[in-house]
């Protein structure tokens, strides 16, 4: 039996019909108090929501019983929707909801049923499954432009690649908090995209698909293809126009941005498509531009380690888990863009700093702090009174935060902090409306609609005048058993309630002989009657009538408050917005107190120096008593743009490449940093290449994830760039490997189009030689003390070079068995100086070098040919001799 077979039940048949136009969602359709699934449906949710896998007849009246008759059936009650709701979208399911539409009371026949919402990962607004301080943003790409051949995106970045005219357009919507932005830029630059904002869910168009869906990198996210002709220019402007109420964009600063306005219609008609009804939460739309953003992209990211610990792949021993002392969950989200995109216009990151610093100064910044965590988040209760799943308790928890608001605004009032007074400048009042809830809602109202008693006496007349009317009623009735018992004589009767029968007369059958003739039985106990009377129904009609005007009437009530509130939306959201502001600079502030940060010097010239600077997450992670040593930095692209750092394993030169790195993010993000002194010239990219990981799945081999990582470097890089290299060529024979790095550093050094900031930790000694021919390169090493067998890292960074790893004693160190380690020893003390590695220099006209890799090959090739008596040779054996000394040597 089939789901198209005529024998199918009619409630099968209605479950199938809504299904076909949403195969690709689980449906969860509404059955009673429960929510059902069928079918193929049934065994996926059986599998992630562990719960009972059953089997329900798929026949009619005249069908005869079999296998093919049943459909698999898994189900759970309505009331727990949200739960096993947030468990589908975990998985990256698409979840369809059918419900009842009418009352079944009322219904002739099968009841009506429709799907009345799709929700996705990408528009989800469970509080469950939407994490507290993070976004849940929902993503759309939108390609246009002429393709000039194959399309290589490990090829283009920043600049223009293989395919010059070809363009990305992208938007990004978190539906929870209403947060909405475009822009435009290059396909390479998506794959960064994605890891800043991190999307649960991505709009593709279908026939794009194949192109797009490389250019994202590593993304999680669910994709969802779209029909192409919804990002059409036309369309996509209507999307956005009848969302808004506008006759145009100009108002929102996008009409230059077409790609970025097909993908923003797309995420507009895709939301309305699934959802329908208006979203007033979703207020605005901003265009964002690339240059406003320091650059990170996703080896950097993860390298720096500034979200997920290299080691532990959690947050612990992460840059976000040492800065993020905010005390609100929209602070903690915005923080954490802030991080991801730290800014290069110089005019706002000061902006950003003067408030750290005048919270800093202030000296009472625990107070703002306490009033800041009294409040709720009110972008996403915003978002949910928008979409009607607001309770009383949301809304009495916005007028709270609105009140907290005006709060933090008078205790800025009253300091003379010029930043800070700016920034709550942009509040707007908002006490009519928190005067408005208060009115309408009790003190501690209820956090469901379903039992009433929500909305405060006084309010409204009509809903006094019920509630009046049912007091009165139940005071009857409770004064009623008192008079009968008097009228009967029957001490033990008493009035009960039930939902089936309504109020009663309840008499033991003890007493059943003193029960008047005007009582009339109801229900049969086993040691009792239930009765009514008519003067008992007549009240009971009353009671009941009113109470359940009473509840539509507060609903009503309820639903208009609700909508009073989204006519101040955006002023709500904004009002929100510069709350999470003062919320990160107050936690920035406390981290600055705490760990002894100071404010950053920024500069328009490209140098960047640093004096005592200090790795912020490890210095928080060292043994009680035992100090950071921190070192200085000095970097002039003039004069010295390229350090070659050099020293033994684990004395910290990794430590010191990434410490620079973060003092940048953290000052262009907008807070002080760890280091007694800092100049920072503003840097538009940081790139890192560090240690050794592969990619397996991808075909990719330690190796190749190392030169792809380095080419990404060396296409995009500019003068403005800071460069962080922990080894190249490592992934290789040392011949390769050494050759690479060379001509890495060359090719840094010598093109004027990239001349970045770089900071380069080798084990190849041999390139301290380049600081000899490359005027703008310079040496530096991990200082060590040796004393005897002894070898301490002092782990402070000193000019000069070094032709030394201590690799052997780094071993002993881990672990190695002695014997291991004393062979090592003396293998190491065996090899002569000819066969150690050496490098010449040769200098050439135009300041050109060339490197003479090896001598030792040419000396071991000599040596072979020393040892032939090419007199006793007959021409075959000397080919053959030829040819195995080309392959001894691999010649």
């Amino acid at each position: 039996m089939t789901k198209d077979t005529p024998r199918s039940t009619p409630l099968m048949r209605q479950y199938w019909e809504a299904k076909k136009a949403h195969p690709d969602a689980i449906m969860l359709f509404r059955m009673g108090d429960f929510y059902e699934t069928f079918d193929e449906d049934a065994k996926i949710a059986s599998e992630v929501l562990g719960i009972a896998l059953t089997k329900r007849s798929n026949q009619g009246r005249s069908g005869r019983p079999g296998a093919a008759s049943y459909v698999p059936l898994a189900g759970f009650p309505h009331h727990a929707l949200d739960a096993y709701l947030h468990k589908l979208l975990s998985a990256g399911y698409k979840v369809a909801i059918c419900e009842q539409v009418e009352d079944p009371k009322l219904a002739k026949g099968l009841v009506k049923r429709e799907v009345v919402e799709v929700v996705t990962p990408g528009t989800a607004m469970a509080e469950k499954f939407l994490e507290r301080g993070e976004n849940n943003f929902l993503a759309c790409v939108y390609l246009q432009g002429d393709r000039a051949g194959p399309f290589d995106p490990s090829a283009e970045g920043l600049r223009a690649g293989p395919s010059t005219s070809l363009r990305a357009g992208l938007a990004f919507l978190d539906n929870s908090t209403g947060e909405f932005f475009l822009e435009e830029l290059a396909p390479g630059q998506l794959a960064e995209r994605m890891l800043r904002y991190r999307p649960a869910e991505i709009l593709l168009a279908e026939g794009q698909l194949a192109e797009v869906k490389p250019l994202m990198g590593q993304t999680e996210a669910l994709i969802t293809p779209y029909q192409d002709w919804i990002t059409e220019i036309e369309n996509a402007t209507h999307e956005l126009t009848e969302h808004f109420g506008t006759t145009s964009l100009k108002g929102f600063g996008v009409e230059e941005y077409p790609l970025g306005i097909s993908a923003a219609g797309a995420i507009i008609h895709y939301l309305y498509q699934n959802s329908p009804g208006p979203k007033p939460h979703i207020s605005a739309l901003r265009a964002v531009q690339d240059e406003q953003y320091l650059g990170l992209d996703s080896c950097t990211v993860r390298n720096m380690e500034l979200f997920q610990s290299l080691a532990t792949q959690g947050t612990h021993g992460t840059l976000i888990s040492v800065i993020d002392r905010t005390c609100t969950a929209p602070g903690s989200r915005l923080l954490k863009q802030r991080l991801r995109a730290p800014l290069q216009d110089r005019k706002a990151i000061e902006e950003r700093l003067s408030r750290v610093e005048e919270l800093v100064q202030d000296g009472q910044l625990r107070e703002v702090q306490d009033l800041l965590r009294g409040s709720s988040d009110l972008e996403r209760i915003l978002g949910r009174i928008a979409t009607g799943r607001a309770t009383p308790r949301d809304v009495a928890n916005l007028a709270a935060s609105l009140e907290i608001i005006n709060g933090v605004r008078q205790w800025v009032r009253e300091r003379k902090s010029p930043a800070l007074n700016r920034l709550v400048d942009r509040l707007h009042d908002t006490s009519e409306l928190t005067q408005l809830i208060r009115r309408a809602l009790v003190e501690d109202p209820p956090i469901s609609i379903s039992k009433g008693g929500y909305i405060r006496e006084t309010y409204h007349a009509e809903l006094d005048e019920l509630r009046q009317l049912a007091r009165s009623g139940k005071s009857w009735i409770a004064g009623l058993q008192e008079k009968e018992r008097k009228r009967t004589g029957i001490p033990s009767l008493k009035i009960g309630y039930n939902n089936v029968f309504g109020y009663y007369l309840e008499v033991t059958k003890t007493h059943q002989d003193k029960v008047p003739e005007d009582y009339i039985r109801k229900q049969t106990l086993v040691n009792a009657e239930r009765y009514v009377t008519p003067e008992l129904k007549e009240y009971e009609e009353k009671v009941l009538a009113a109470e359940e005007k009473i509840e539509a009437l507060e609903r009503e009530l309820f639903e208009n408050l609700q909508k009073q509130v989204l006519t101040q939306a955006r002023e709500v959201q904004e009002n929100a917005r510069v709350l999470a502001m003062v919320d990160i600079a107050a936690g920035l502030a406390d981290v600055a107190v705490r760990n002894n940060y100071t404010r950053p010097a920024l500069e328009e010239e490209p140098i960047l120096s640093l004096k005592e600077s200090r790795h912020p997450v490890v210095e928080t992670l060292l043994p009680l008593g035992e100090r950071f040593t921190p070192n200085d930095l000095e970097m002039d692209p003039g004069k010295s743009q390229i350090h070659i750092i050099t020293g033994p394993n684990m004395s910290g030169k990794s430590t010191f490449l990434r410490q620079v790195g973060l003092v940048v993010v953290l000052a262009q993000m907008g807070s002080f940093v760890p280091a007694e002194k800092a100049r920072i010239g503003i840097v538009d990219r940081v790139f890192t290449r560090v240690g050794a990981s592969d990619n397996l799945a991808g075909g990719e081999s330690t190796f190749l994830v190392e030169m792809v990582e380095t080419a990404n470097i060396l296409h995009n890089a500019t003068p403005r760039s800071l460069v962080l290299l922990d080894e190249i060529g490592r992934g290789t024979s040392t011949y390769d490997g050494l050759s690479i790095a060379w001509a890495v550093t060359e090719y840094i050094h010598q093109n004027r189009q990239m001349a970045a900031k770089t900071l380069f930790a080798t084990h190849y000694h041999e390139l301290v030689s380049l600081a000899d021919a490359l005027p703008r390169v310079k040496n530096f090493n991990v200082a060590v003390r040796e004393h005897g067998q002894e070898v301490v890292f002092l782990r402070k960074i000193v000019p000069g070079g070094t032709d030394r790893s201590y690799g052997i004693h780094v071993a002993q160190m881990a672990g190695l068995p002695p014997q291991v380690i004393r062979r090592a020893g003396e293998i190491l003390a065996s090899l002569s100086d000819q066969d150690r590695r050496s490098v010449a220099i040769e200098t050439r006209t135009e300041h050109k070098t060339q490197i003479e890799l090896f001598e030792v090959r040419a000396k071991a090739l000599r040596a072979d040919f020393e040892q032939i008596d090419i007199n006793t040779l007959s021409p075959i054996e000397a080919l053959n001799l030829l040819d195995k000394l080309k392959k001894k040597h691999g010649l």
